[in-house]
């Protein structure tokens, strides 16, 4: 484990499991040994809404500590394992959860330098105090806002005329206009 100095306290995290079992049914676990939790179910869409409204709670709970260390570093950066971050920046609140996967939901408080490698990631708060998190880049060299585009096209140009479509006539009686 690594020794923090005196003035930070450890990051803390929560995580909500979702769980199948080979009988079809599903449980909700928390990290939090405090939580009830209901039973197993065969309901798999009321659990993941339950497992993604508890973590919510937790979230609504939790006030990021000014002086709380990258719970993400205590995991050994596991988060973001594809690359390496000095933690630096303010400690940050925020939401780990994959929709891809749907089953694990992580609460953590983490600082910002580890913040930026994560990916499927939703900041729910920043510790009291702290400045906005600083730019990166100059706001020079900042992409322009993308135009919204009807049809799904990347860019503007590429962008059909917008015409009204008509429905199709199906068949049966064809009514009056």
């Amino acid at each position: 484990m690594t020794m923090l100095p005196a003035s930070r306290v450890a990051g803390r995290t929560w995580t909500v499991r979702l769980t199948g079992h080979a009988d079809h049914t599903v449980s909700v676990t928390c990290s939090t040994g405090a939580c009830r939790m209901p039973p197993r179910s065969k309901d798999t869409v009321a659990m993941r809404r339950f497992a993604a409204e508890h973590i919510r709670a937790h979230a609504r709970l939790a006030t990021v500590r000014p002086n709380a260390a990258c719970a993400c570093r205590a995991a050994d950066c596991s988060y973001h394992e594809d690359s390496r971050a000095s933690c630096t920046g303010t400690p940050l609140l925020v939401l780990i959860h994959n929709p891809a996967v749907g089953q694990v939901w992580t609460l953590a408080e983490i600082c910002q330098a580890c913040a930026r490698l994560i990916h499927h990631i939703t900041v729910l708060g920043r510790a009291q105090g702290a400045a906005p998190a600083p730019r990166t880049q100059p706001a020079a060299e900042t992409a322009p806002a993308r135009v919204a585009v009807a049809g799904g096209f990347s860019s503007p140009e590429a962008a059909p005329e917008a015409v009204p479509r008509r429905r199709p006539h199906r068949g049966g009686p064809r009514r009056a206009r």
